[in-house]
């Protein structure tokens, strides 16, 4: 299992569209195969930035949505929006 977090920092006025990119997408992320769950969380201190919390079957599972025309559409128009650079964290879930 594989656990993705990426930060996003938002100029306040492209907070609303990127809400609407999240809307219309987070139900064709959760449909990729592979994809146990993805969610939306706020920052606790800063309103502007967002984190995306995704697990996923494996990292060819990741990278296989990565390389998707739902990656494909949802990523440029969402980077578009930035106001910092993101940073993105793959965390490897041990097996016990």
């Amino acid at each position: 299992m594989i656990i993705r977090i990426v930060r996003m920092t938002f100029a306040p006025e492209h907070l609303p569209t990127f809400m609407a990119i999240w809307e219309a997408s987070k139900g064709k992320i959760r449909a990729m195969e592979g994809c146990h769950s993805v969610e939306l969380l706020p920052d606790a201190a800063d309103p502007n930035i967002w984190h995306t919390f995704s697990r996923w079957e494996s990292s060819t599972h990741l990278d296989s949505y990565r390389a998707s025309t739902v990656f494909g559409s949802v990523w440029p128009a969402t980077k578009a929006l930035f106001a910092a650079k993101p940073v993105a964290f793959s965390m490897q879930v041990p097996t016990l």
